[in-house]
């Protein structure tokens, strides 16, 4: 349901999703979700290493990356589908263009300082780091922007994480970013758009 109704506050009390929910522990930030459940769960090595150095290389990566790819890609979707959906009016193309130039400095470091020649982030094997990036980097696609088709480099690397999670996984979970434009078709309830609208406004600021 919506993210600030009284549910969603007793799943988070910051109202945002991502939220989880576990029995009755609740989480909230997708970081510390991952994490959580890499150590619930016991998932393969790999995805966060005990080799305190590997693990230390996924930390600085994630914490990179919060304020270089997260803080960029998204905005191309919401540029392009929710903000006209909101508001009801496309916003200029400088601003994408403005976003764009900002993804292409973060795209620039995140090859030549985390991926370099490594089949992944941290090396041979996929690890968080790798899903939380393809994850934002899938959202320019999503909208048009294909940030992979000049980058060679980024295209082999995107090729292998699907290959790692399964094609057929992999654009499962990708399947709503993909088609995000469809939802320039859907009516919204005008007390939410009126809601929401300046608030997504501001995001881009």
């Amino acid at each position: 349901g919506p993210s600030n109704s009284e549910g969603a506050g007793k799943v988070s009390l910051l109202k945002k999703v991502p939220a989880l929910k576990d029995g009755d522990f609740t989480l909230a930030e997708c970081t510390a979700i991952l994490l959580y459940l890499t150590r619930k769960y016991n998932t393969p090595d790999h995805w966060y290493p005990s080799d305190i150095q590997k693990r230390a290389q996924v930390d600085e990566y994630l914490s990179w990356h919060h304020a270089n790819i997260r803080a960029n890609a998204p905005k191309t979707m919401w540029i392009k589908v929710l903000i006209p959906l909101f508001t009801g009016q496309p916003l200029p193309s400088e601003k994408l263009q403005e976003v764009m130039e900002g993804l292409s400095t973060s795209l620039k470091q995140f090859e030549e300082r985390f991926l370099q020649d490594k089949a992944f982030i941290i090396g041979s094997e996929i690890s968080l780091a790798d899903l939380v990036a393809i994850v934002e980097l899938m959202q320019p696609v999503g909208v048009g922007c294909d940030i992979f088709e000049d980058r060679p480099r980024l295209m082999e690397w995107r090729r292998r994480v699907e290959d790692a999670v399964g094609k057929e996984l992999f654009f499962q979970a990708h399947e709503m970013i993909l088609n995000i434009k469809e939802l320039s078709n859907i009516q919204i309830d005008p007390q939410l758009k009126e809601q929401l609208a300046p608030v997504l406004m501001k995001m881009l600021k």
